[in-house]
C-alpha cells in the first residue's frame, strides 16, 4: 500500500463514494445580476436600462442587439422578448456616496466590500446589492426598494413626483415565479395594445371611405347642376335667336307656366293694396303701353324706343 514512514490513509481517501453536487456561489450570482449585464455580461454602465421582466442591461448592448440580430451574442435568450426600443425602459438611479469605484482597492491592501452597490434607494437609503428587493416605475424609470413602497404608500413618485398605479411597478431581478407574473402581464398589455391599435385602423377606414362617399355624392351633384345650367341657357338662347313667331309662342308658353307659378309670383297691376301712383312707376301699367299711332313700323330691340 505504501504507507511508508508510518502514514495512515483515512477511509474517504481509499473508497471513493458519489460526487457532491456543486452549489453556486451567492455571492457570485447576485453579483453577476446587479453588476453585470444580461446580455452582454459586461459591467453595468450608465445608461442602465431594464425591460418588462425586470432585467438589467447596457442601453449600447440592446441597441447594438435591435440593430443586428444575426450577430451572435452569449445570452440571446434574455433579449428574445425585447422588440423594439419601446420595449425597455432607462433606468433613474441614485448613486451610492459610499461607492468608491474599481480604483479604491488597486493595490490589494485594503478590504473590498462585496455587498457594496454602486446604487442605492433615494428613500430608505438601502443599497442595490441584490440583499434588498428593488423595483423600477414604468411611467419614470425610478428605482425604489420594496421597504420604500410599502412603507410610504402612496400613488405618486417619491423622487420625480410623477403620478403611477400599482400595474407600472416592475421587480428588479425577482424570482421565477415573479418573472412569470411579470411576462403575463407583459402578454396582456401586448394583446391589449393590438387589440386597440385594430380599432383604430377600422375606424380610419371607415372615415376615408366616408369621405370618398360624401366626395363622389357631391361631383354628382355638381354634374346635374352643371347639365341643367347648360340646358337652361341652350332654350334661353333658341328663344332669343328665333322669329318674331317663335318669340310669341314662347312668351304664351311662359305665361302658361306664369299661371300655373303664380301662387309664387305676381304681377305688381294685380296686387289690390298698392295704389295707382305706384303702379305707374311700372312699364305694365297702361299708360306706360304704345298706342297705334306710336308704333314705328321698324323693330328694334327695345320696344319703347323712339
Amino acid at each position: 500500500m505504501g504507507c511508508d514512514g508510518g502514514t495512515i490513509p483515512k477511509r474517504h481517501e481509499l473508497v471513493k463514494g458519489p460526487k457532491k453536487v456543486e452549489k453556486v456561489d451567492k455571492n457570485a450570482e447576485l453579483a453577476a445580476k446587479w453588476k453585470y449585464c444580461a446580455l452582454s455580461q459586461e459591467k453595468l454602465k450608465r445608461p442602465i436600462v431594464s425591460c418588462e421582466l425586470g432585467r438589467l442591461y447596457n442601453k449600447d448592448a440592446v441597441i447594438e442587439y435591435l440593430l443586428d440580430k444575426s450577430a451572435e451574442q452569449p445570452n440571446v435568450d434574455a433579449v428574445v422578448h425585447i422588440r423594439g426600443i419601446r420595449d425597455i425602459k432607462e433606468l433613474n438611479l441614485t448613486d451610492n456616496p459610499e461607492w468608491e469605484g474599481e480604483r479604491r482597492n488597486a493595490k490589494g491592501d485594503r478590504y473590498e466590500d462585496i455587498n457594496c452597490g454602486m446604487f442605492i434607494c433615494p428613500v430608505v437609503g438601502l443599497e442595490m446589492n441584490g440583499k434588498h428587493r428593488f423595483c423600477y416605475l414604468q411611467t419614470c424609470g425610478c428605482v425604489f426598494s420594496d421597504r420604500a413602497m410599502k412603507e410610504v404608500k402612496t400613488e405618486i413618485c417619491h423622487k420625480c413626483g410623477d403620478p403611477f398605479k400599482i400595474e407600472d411597478v416592475v421587480v428588479l431581478n425577482g424570482t421565477k415565479e415573479e418573472v412569470e407574473k411579470l411576462r403575463e402581464k407583459m402578454e396582456e398589455r401586448r394583446t391589449k395594445a393590438k387589440i386597440k391599435k385594430s380599432k383604430k385602423s377600422k375606424a380610419a377606414e371607415a372615415a376615408v371611405s366616408a369621405q370618398s362617399e360624401s366626395k363622389a355624392d357631391d361631383t354628382q351633384v355638381d354634374v346635374a347642376g352643371r347639365s341643367s345650367l347648360q340646358n337652361g341657357d341652350e332654350s334661353s338662347q333658341s328663344a332669343v335667336a328665333g322669329p318674331s313667331g317663335s318669340s310669341v309662342s314662347s312668351r304664351s308658353s311662359k305665361g302658361s307656366t306664369s299661371s300655373t307659378t303664380s301662387a309664387t309670383k305676381r304681377s305688381v297691376q294685380s296686387m289690390e293694396e298698392k295704389s295707382e301712383v305706384f303702379k305707374s312707376l311700372f312699364t305694365s301699367h297702361s299708360s306706360a303701353k304704345r298706342t297705334k299711332d306710336q308704333t314705328s313700323n321698324w323693330v328694334t330691340h327695345t320696344p319703347y324706343h323712339f
